[in-house]
């Protein structure tokens, strides 16, 4: 619906409601659109206004080209109306010929779609949770036992004139209920729809209970022919089915016609991103009108460019984003993308993955500022966080993006050991500063500052020691650094204690590194992510490779934030299995030391270390020898009870 014909075909069914061969109206007879402009002066909201798209239907209007609006302009002036309406085009469209037209944007509602990723369950379940999904389930099956489920081709529609009188009175009573005067489903609109261009492609939505008509809409498939639209629906608000909630019941049954049917996706129009969030929708797209009125002075503000970190190294800051990310929040589910040189004919798999993850990084915040130690996360938004392939790559990305050769990388030893590593084969150097104290948690802030280093990482909880660090010092690091501080907390659901995630928005040289990897079991879905002020990610960005965030891995950790019942309840009965080796490991007489832990991890200094290690290896028993970083100890990672148990019983026999 968003190609040209679609549009003019949208024009004429407009007409045709407004009993006009062209598309010449007020704002005000254009329903709810006309709630967007109520700021306007009431001359502009009752002038006439010609409108260059498909205004009140819901399909956005593709924002046009200096050539298409010097057409539209010409129109207007020889039909001497005096204002020119763009509606409802995407904010990720290009506008700058808006612009220099002397259009002026008005914000207008979020455009929302389903994407059909799999079964239409485990989908739901992923997106809106069991909860949700249980309640949609019930509503669809309740209103099912009373009332049909039939689809009328709009191209046979004369042969079902009840149809057609049902669903023009329950649009003209919805009209009426929400205080407006003018239907744009009127009789004439309606039969300009069924013998148009798009005839073939839409059909009638009807519910009945015995022979009245409890609900009539119209849903539209894309020219592409892999989505719906749907389109408008209207509701008998005086029948008792309808309190049942029958839009939600009957958006249910097209998501499986449209699953059933091999579709991708499901337009569901515009209007309250949070309601239909609720309902399963993964997509929106923010959108404006664009009014050229007189007296209604262009805007001077330009949409603002993302102002690049002044970290990025010299030669990211001349390059974009690479290739389709760039236009990451472009959305392309209605279009045909003959841009990709894939395999058309093996199904969805031979497409890339999708590429806006904002919605997916919306869900993660909105997800985890919930979980205590988290609050800071409520104050971020998705473009402070980027999806990599585990927290590892976002190390490799960050030195990538943010560092030049020559300048230096320090490292807290014992620490884990990639981050030299990558640091080493990028050509860096790295300093090192131990960690101090008993418990290995004390920084050397005073020799980090001095010795300037352009990035420090630091973990916290620590790997391989499972402490956290001093969090006074740390605060401090980053307040004193001139360089980069990142600190990786791959395990902090484990710990008691906050996250750094509070002061992202407060220093724009801190990055913070989570994963899905540790405490979300999602160790195969290869998601890490990373966390801070928008102009370090977008340096990040640059430099990482598209479409290594993959589908399956998007679903699952969609799934996995939206269920989160199950990660709250293994953290917690790791915590209880730690404590509990903990103690054991501590009375053991194989056992020195146990270092305290925050983490899903113990660090354990053993007497016998090189026999320790044989005998666990010889019982099949893998953990890491971790003598080389802190000598003589282990690191033995939490398993379940029995696996525990097991290694205790090893252990007696080790000496």
């Amino acid at each position: 619906m968003r190609r040209s014909a679609d549009v003019d075909a949208l024009q004429h069914v407009l007409c045709a409601a407004l009993g006009s061969r062209v598309p010449v109206c007020s704002i005000a007879e254009l329903g709810q659109d006309a709630e967007a402009f109520g700021a306007l002066d009431p001359t502009a909201r009752e002038s006439p206004t010609l409108l260059g798209g498909g205004a009140p239907y819901l399909p956005t209007t593709p924002a046009p080209g200096p050539q298409a609006l010097d057409a539209l302009v010409r129109r207007a002036e020889a039909l001497d109306v005096p204002q020119i309406l763009v509606p409802n085009v995407r904010r990720s469209d290009d506008t700058r010929a808006l612009r220099a037209a002397g259009f002026v944007p008005v914000a207008a509602d979020t455009e929302c779609v389903l994407r059909l990723t799999g079964e239409v369950d485990e989908l739901l379940r992923a997106r809106v949770g069991a909860d949700q999904l249980r309640d949609l389930r019930r509503r669809h099956h309740a209103v099912s036992r009373e009332v049909s489920w039939e689809r009328i081709r709009l191209s046979e529609l004369d042969e079902r004139p009840w149809a057609r009188d049902a669903f023009v009175e329950l649009h003209q009573r919805q009209v009426e209920r929400h205080g407006g005067h003018h239907n744009p489903y009127n009789a004439e609109a309606l039969d300009a729809l069924a013998h148009g261009v798009l005839a073939d492609r839409t059909e009638m939505l009807v519910r009945r209970r015995q022979n009245s008509v409890v609900q009539a809409g119209l849903i539209t498939k894309s020219h592409s022919g892999r989505g719906l639209y749907y389109l408008t629906q209207a509701i008998d608000h005086d029948d008792p089915v309808a309190r049942r909630n029958l839009y939600v019941a009957s958006l249910y049954r097209l998501y499986l016609h449209a699953r059933r049917s091999g579709l991708d996706w499901v337009h569901l129009g515009r209007g309250d991103a949070d309601r239909k969030r609720r309902l399963g929708a993964d997509l929106f797209v923010p959108l404006d009108h664009w009014l050229r009125a007189p007296g209604l002075a262009p805007s001077e503000e330009q949409e603002e460019e993302l102002a690049l970190s002044d970290f990025a190294a010299p030669p990211v800051t001349t390059v974009p984003v690479p290739g389709p990310a760039r236009f990451r929040h472009r959305p392309r589910f209605d279009l045909i993308d003959l841009s990709s040189n894939t395999n058309p004919f093996l199904g969805a798999e031979s497409r890339y993955p999708e590429l806006d993850t904002a919605e997916l990084a919306r869900t993660y915040l909105a997800t985890l500022s919930k979980w205590p130690g988290n609050e800071g996360l409520g104050a971020l938004s998705a473009d402070h966080l980027l999806f990599t392939s585990g927290a590892v790559d976002g190390v490799m990305l960050l030195l990538a993006a943010l560092t030049s050769p020559g300048e230096s990388v320090c490292v807290t030893p014992p620490t884990f050991e990639l981050y030299a590593h990558f640091a080493r084969v990028l050509r860096l150097p790295v300093v090192e500063v131990p960690l101090s104290g008993d418990d290995l948690c004390g920084l050397d802030t005073e020799r980090i500052l001095a010795a300037d280093p352009r990035v420090t990482l630091l973990c916290d909880p620590n790997n391989p020691v499972g402490t956290r660090l001093d969090r006074t010092q740390v605060k401090d690091l980053v307040a004193r650094s001139r360089g980069l501080v990142v600190i990786d907390e791959a395990y902090v659901e484990f710990s008691e204690n906050p996250s750094y995630a509070e002061l992202i928005a407060q220093h724009d040289n801190l990055i913070v590194l989570r994963t899905l990897s540790k405490a979300w079991g999602l160790a195969s879905a290869r998601c890490g992510i990373g966390l801070a002020q928008p102009g370090l990610i977008d340096a990040l960005r640059r430099v990482q490779v598209p479409f290594g965030f993959t589908n399956a891995s998007q679903h699952a950790v969609r799934d996995r934030l939206t269920n989160s019942r199950r990660v709250r309840a293994g953290i917690r009965h790791i915590r209880t299995e730690r404590d509990r080796m903990a103690a054991a490991l501590a009375d053991h007489p194989a056992v020195d030391r146990v270092f305290p832990s925050e983490a899903n991890f113990l660090l354990v200094r053993l007497h016998k270390h090189e026999r320790v290690m044989d005998q666990l290896r010889g019982a099949g028993i893998l953990v890491a020898d971790t003598g080389h970083l802190v000598p003589a100890t282990c690191r033995i990672s939490i398993g379940d009870r029995r696996a525990n148990t097991t290694l205790l019983d090893v252990l007696s026999t080790a000496l």
